[in-house]
């Protein structure tokens, strides 16, 4: 029997990779939905969920945003006339104003963009990016207690 694809909690369609990494290290403020333009080799690739976006973070260059770090491995059926670049800088497809605001918080209030999950959205790849500050290590201590109160919390309800 085949493996049920995780549906996106936004709505959209099955999730293809997700970032756990950034939610513990960043306290993501604000989240954005980005196209990504790929090529054909990285699109097959990401239908056999071969991509990781653990380093994954977003730059502004020239007003575009540009994603870097994310590595989609080729499959090994690839076309032999292309040559495979796993981590080449991919560009995203942003609002003009969601541009402007991401641009704003990132030079004038210190905030860094990273990437949080990838999925498919009406048959086209999404990313999602989140806009948020690195926590300290005081914070990050402070969120594994929480989510440790709230696992449970959730055990004592579901006995009583």
């Amino acid at each position: 029997m085949a493996k049920k694809k995780k549906k996106n909690p936004s709505g959209g369609g099955s999730i293809i990779a997700r970032n756990k990494r950034a939610t513990y290290d960043y306290k993501i403020d604000e989240k954005f939905e980005a196209g990504v333009v790929l090529q054909g080799w990285e699109v097959k690739s990401l239908r056999e969920g071969k991509v990781q976006l653990v380093d994954g973070y977003v730059q502004i260059y020239k007003m575009e945003a540009w994603l870097y770090g994310c590595n989609i491995t080729p499959l090994i059926s690839a076309s032999t006339h292309s040559v495979p670049d796993l981590k080449r800088r991919r560009k995203l497809l942003l609002h003009r104003r969601e541009l402007a605001k991401l641009i704003g918080a990132v030079e004038r209030k210190g905030y860094a963009i990273v990437a949080m999950s990838m999925y498919w959205k009406n048959g086209r790849v999404k990313i999602e990016i989140g806009l948020g500050k690195g926590k300290k290590e005081f914070d990050k201590r402070a969120t594994i207690k929480d989510r440790d109160w709230q696992r449970d919390k959730q055990r004592v309800v579901r006995v009583h």
